[in-house]
């Protein structure tokens, strides 16, 4: 009972994030029509610029899967990070799916990576880099108290570090401006809250997980 009381809490102060976030995303489309030229016929976004979107989407969507995972009657602060996370990259992918859709673009790639390696697969596979496995975050759902702080912040740290690879990469390649300006923000973020996360590790006894 107190943790399901916990939770609705959590839920309603986050809404209004959530909404915000949304609204950010819908706003997306309208700063990226502004690179648009009268007389062409529009936008035109590259093989990087696409396939940066797509899967920097996805990855997003497995962190808010581990935000999502991690037990509410966790350490507050913690549940606080967790839940900022959940905001910043929600409005992050509504604003790169914002961009696909603008320029007809599917919001998922048939190819995973493809754009990162020079059109070669990535090594890894189709996976992307940092991502947990689907046990990964199952077992973080099941964990509770120390257990549960430290399986997030282990994962999280390690999904962080794949999405700043993936971002430097975009900041290298992409072709529009404002979406490598958005690649930058994803570095400075996440390379912040890896080094918050780190310290809550430090504090729980724990080292963070082998990457890559």
């Amino acid at each position: 009972m107190v943790r399901s009381s916990v939770a609705r809490s959590a839920a309603v102060r986050r809404a209004p994030l959530l909404l915000l976030a949304a609204a950010l995303g819908l706003l997306a489309g309208m700063w990226l029509q502004t690179l648009r030229a009268p007389d062409a016929d529009g936008i035109r976004l590259s093989d990087i610029d696409v396939g940066f979107a797509q899967d920097m989407s996805v990855h997003h969507e497995q962190a808010l899967r581990l935000t999502a995972a991690l037990t509410r009657d966790c350490d507050p602060v913690l549940r606080g990070l967790a839940d900022r996370m959940a905001v910043s990259q929600s409005a992050e992918i509504a604003t790169m799916r914002g961009w696909l859709s603008l320029t007809g673009e599917p919001a998922v790639g048939a190819e995973q990576m493809r754009w990162m390696h020079g059109g070669a697969e990535h090594e890894m596979g189709a996976s992307m880099p940092g991502m947990a496995s689907t046990d990964d975050i199952a077992a973080l759902a099941d964990a509770r108290g120390t257990d549960a702080e430290i399986r997030f912040l282990q994962l999280m740290i390690r999904h962080h570090r794949g999405g700043i690879e993936m971002a430097r990469a975009a900041v290298a390649g992409v072709d529009i401006e404002p979406i490598r300006n958005v690649a930058r923000g994803m570095v400075a973020d996440q390379g912040n809250e890896i080094g918050v996360m780190l310290a809550m590790l430090a504090v729980r006894g724990a080292q963070p997980l082998t990457y890559p």
